[in-house]
């Protein structure tokens, strides 16, 4: 099955768009992160400007030299 990513415009539409989730009995799962942080981390990808951490290895791949 498909997964749909829906960006409501304002609360209004995020409602309704959990009113005809509700109603179709399609499970809706939202996220809790600000958008103003997830812009954030995009740009940062963009640039650049990151450190991939490995699960298995977190404090070896920070490379604290």
């Amino acid at each position: 099955m498909t997964t749909l990513i829906m960006h409501p415009q304002n609360k209004e539409q995020e409602t309704a768009l959990k009113a005809i989730a509700k109603a179709w009995k399609i499970n809706v799962e939202t996220s809790s992160y600000d958008p103003d942080f997830v812009n954030m981390v995009k740009k940062a990808e963009k640039r650049g400007n990151y450190t991939e951490i490995d699960p298995k290895d977190v404090w070896g791949s920070l490379n604290l030299k």
